[in-house]
Formats: C-alpha cells, structure tokens, sequence
C-alpha cells in the first residue's frame, strides 16, 4: 500500500459512514446509488407510454424538417430510404429490388432521377432508347401518373411520419436506452410485437429509433428542425416525359 492510498483510505471510509448515517436517520438516498434516472432529463421518463406516444407525435408534427433513414417492408417490397423532409417538400434517395433512384418535391412537383437499368427493369414494351433518354435526368413525374401516388408519399413529412409512427397493441414503458449518445426512453406495442419507439429525454421528446411491428423495417430520425434548401435542379438536367412515365 502507498503513502497516497493510507492518506485516503480513512477518508472513503469516514465517508461511507457518513452516508450509512445519513440514510439510516433521515431515510436518504444518495452515496452512488439510487440517483435520480430523470435528473437532467425533459422529464417525459416519468410519464405514462401513452402520454409518451401523444409527446413525442405532437414533438414531430410540430418540427420544421426532420431526416428519416433506414429501412419499410409494405406490401411485399423492402425500401431503404435516407430522406430529408419538411412540410413543402423532400429529397434524398430510396432503394428498392437493387435499384436506387432518388426523390425531389418541391410544392405539388415530383422530380425522379434514376439510372437506365430503373426505367427497363420489367418496362414491358419501353424500349431501350427511352430508358436511355431518361437516365441520370430529374424526370418531371405527372400528378396522373402512377408513379407519383407511388413516390410522392416518400417526400410527404406528414403522410410518412403518420403512417410511420404507429404502436399496436397495449403501449407500455420498455425501460430506458441511448441512441446515438442520446438517452432515450422506449415504448413498445404489444409486448414489442407491436413495434417500438425510442423517445429522446434530453431536449424535445422527438422519435429517434422505430421498430416496426412485424419485422417491417427499422428507422432513425434525426437533425430535428434543422432546415434544407429545396431547388429545383438545372434545366439541362431536367426532362419532361409526358403524361406518362413508362412502367418502373
């Protein structure tokens, strides 16, 4: 033992009496252990998982922009997305069956920018040289065509972040985590058969993990209210097709 650990050895246990005492006489907690898990915290630790659920939709129909990446099973197609989103618009990229496009709305107009492989992939009767004429331009997508109801809702905050953040079953508390150095409380449906969500206690409540229900995908959000400039790309990158899109 050295001459530094004697001098502190009857320090640390004068201290340890000293809280024995003190929780002894006064019934206190403290002294390392039993500290408080919302000390620090927005304090939504300490709510039911319904008042969680109703904080943190309201926290993110509420924000300004939000970025969303990971993956959605829906109807038998797997989609992995890295999108930005605010109320008039969107961008970012969505990957689907191998093929990657990217998404751009700006207002009511939709913009697809994929490559020749995207627009031949089980095109029917498109032939090559249309495949050609549109790869690596933003398409202009009709509001008519089916692929703008289909797309569209990639780059809608609002449609996606209500269809997204959804729980079935009994909600209930799910104890607490960290996402990306950030503490989180989590709430799960159905026992985590339902889904589950990862709610942020530092700051505003917003989302930051989902699990959804049924192995249907996984996502994070992050850079809550953090804005992005939308812009119409470069007219020489640009191509109006028509009425219709040829099938994708």
């Amino acid at each position: 033992m050295t001459a530094t650990s004697r001098r502190r050895t009857p320090r640390a246990a004068l201290a340890g009496v000293a809280c024995a005492l003190a929780v002894t006489g006064a019934g206190l907690t403290g002294c390392g252990g039993g500290e408080d898990p919302d000390a620090g915290t927005n304090g939504v630790g300490k709510l039911s998982a319904a008042e969680i659920q109703a904080k943190t939709r309201a926290a993110a129909d509420a924000a300004d922009a939000v970025r969303l990446h990971g993956t959605v099973s829906t109807r038998g197609s797997t989609y992995t997305l890295d999108m930005r989103l605010k109320s008039d618009g969107g961008t970012g990229s969505v990957t689907s069956k191998g093929a990657t496009f990217r998404l751009l709305r700006i207002g009511e107009q939709l913009f697809l920018k994929a490559d020749a492989g995207f627009w031949s992939h089980d095109a029917g009767d498109a032939d090559a040289a249309a495949a050609d004429k549109l790869a690596g331009k933003y398409v202009k997508v009709p509001q008519g065509d089916p692929s703008y109801q289909k797309f569209s809702g990639f780059t809608d905050k609002d449609v996606l972040l209500d269809g997204l953040l959804t729980l079935h079953g009994t909600v209930k508390t799910d104890g607490r985590h960290e996402q990306a150095g950030v503490r989180t409380v989590r709430i799960s449906g159905g026992q985590g058969s339902g889904g589950s969500l990862d709610v942020s206690l530092e700051g505003t409540p917003y989302p930051l993990k989902l699990v959804r229900a049924g192995s249907a995908g996984t996502l994070r959000f992050s850079e809550w209210n953090k804005d992005f400039r939308l812009a119409e790309p470069p007219q020489d990158e640009t191509l109006d097709y028509g009425k219709e899109l040829p099938t994708s």
